[in-house]
């Protein structure tokens, strides 16, 4: 999350405040100053609730680069009036450990109350997060405390997850943060600062301030913004329609079997700083939807992907995004299995909520198998090549065909030894 101050402080004219980083100038004061992480810091929500009757004890705040936690660190010393000071996992051991604890327990018996944050808590090894369990109090991390956090922490913390900012919200702050540095900046430029940032406002915050040095009479136009991302700037919203119709084209195009198109379309999408995961989530539905059972291995490859591009990251998990790309644009295409259970659903909405046919049913109890429950229900195995006539749809149903499948690749082969199947059981 980022907090941030609408109305810069009273010294940000001053010589030595305009030499501090624009994210530190920017770090809001109250709540209402807020941008995003409302499921968790939106009126009536438990953290902001907690926070305003200073009722907190020890948490930890995950999330991902620049989207806060320290900013709310300090925000909370501040409405609770208590010494904020920070700490680093980093650069700290067992010894500065006991040290600032030290300090904070004199000034605790001086009446003053401390926070102490501990950045990048999850570095810290077992022994080194143990020397904190007699006094907890705050921590921030940005990886999964279930994995990186000692159970003895986490059972005497509350857990928040921060989220990344969307475009918007970025877009927001860094509107306000042109009255601090006196410049205009088209909403297109500001967007495409947005989008390269991926979430992280610190760095949206580095890179505008970037561009305000090479700015022309007060104004951040395009090839100033360009500058600065070190490429041309796209046309892309990652939450607008260019976004939609990007990921239209590039999903069109595979289901096309145009590679090449394919690849063109998710190179403006790459360029653009769209979402990897985002892309690998879309191109494993594609794998499902256009591809099917004509070549199962597609999905098996984009789960393979996913996995990369989450492992390896950017510039290299990109690769894996081409090679997934190609690879479902190449396969042969079924939408057979997607419209069977798309019929299947239309039946079922259609229709009453049918009995399960009687030798489906399982019979447990000597009443049920008296009643008939289970009878006539024949084992596939005990039958050649697992083929047997027992019909398995309500009697109303009976002959019901969802899946047509194609000839192509391998739903030729299911095609085949389906067609026989139900002509067996069609057989008198």
């Amino acid at each position: 999350m980022s907090l941030f101050d609408t109305t810069p402080p009273e010294s940000t004219s001053s010589e030595n405040d305009a030499k501090r980083p624009l994210a530190e100038r920017m770090r809001p004061e109250k709540f209402e100053d807020f941008v995003g992480q409302e499921h968790i810091l939106g009126p009536g929500k438990p953290l902001r609730v907690q926070i305003e009757r200073d009722e907190l004890q020890s948490l930890i705040l995950w999330g991902p680069p620049g989207v806060g936690k320290t900013t709310l660190a300090r925000l909370i010393a501040r409405l609770t009036k208590a010494d904020f000071v920070p700490f680093s996992a980093v650069l700290s051991g067992i010894k500065e450990i006991k040290s600032v604890m030290a300090d904070a327990e004199r000034s605790r018996r001086l009446g003053r109350r401390t926070v102490l944050f501990v950045d990048e808590i999850h570095r810290f090894n077992r022994a080194q997060q143990d020397a904190f369990l007699p006094y907890v109090e705050r921590g921030a991390t940005t990886e999964n405390p279930s994995f990186e956090v000692v159970s003895a922490l986490l059972s005497r913390a509350k857990v928040y997850a921060l989220r990344a900012l969307d475009t918007e919200e970025i877009v927001t702050l860094l509107q306000r943060a042109l009255t601090v540095l006196g410049l205009a900046a088209p909403r297109e430029s500001l967007e495409q600062i947005a989008v390269y940032s991926n979430g992280d406002a610190r760095a949206a915050y580095n890179l505008l301030e970037l561009a305000s040095a090479v700015a022309h009479d007060g104004v951040l136009d395009a090839p100033a913004i360009e500058s600065v991302l070190g490429r041309k700037m796209l046309l892309y919203d990652k939450s607008g329609e260019e976004h939609f119709n990007l990921i239209s084209a590039l999903h069109k195009s595979v289901r096309s079997s145009d590679a090449d198109a394919a690849l063109y379309w998710l190179a403006r999408m790459l360029e653009a700083g769209e979402d990897r995961l985002y892309l690998a989530r879309r191109l494993m539905r594609m794998a499902i939807e256009d591809i099917g059972l004509a070549d199962p291995r597609a999905l098996e490859q984009a789960v393979a992907a996913q996995q990369a591009v989450h492992f390896l990251g950017i510039p290299e998990g990109d690769q894996a995004l081409a090679q997934i790309t190609l690879y479902l644009a190449v396969a042969p295409k079924s939408d057979a299995a997607y419209s069977a259970l798309n019929a299947a659903r239309e039946t079922v909405t259609k229709t009453a909520a049918l009995p399960v046919p009687m030798q489906l049913r399982n019979a447990p109890t000597k009443p049920m198998k008296e009643w008939g429950y289970g009878a006539d229900y024949q084992h596939a195995h005990t039958f050649e090549d697992a083929m047997n006539t027992m019909e398995c749809l309500p009697d109303n149903l009976r002959g019901t065909e969802f899946y047509q499948p194609t000839e192509r690749g391998v739903e030729q082969r299911i095609s085949q030894r389906l067609a026989e199947i139900r002509a067996r059981r069609k057989a008198p």
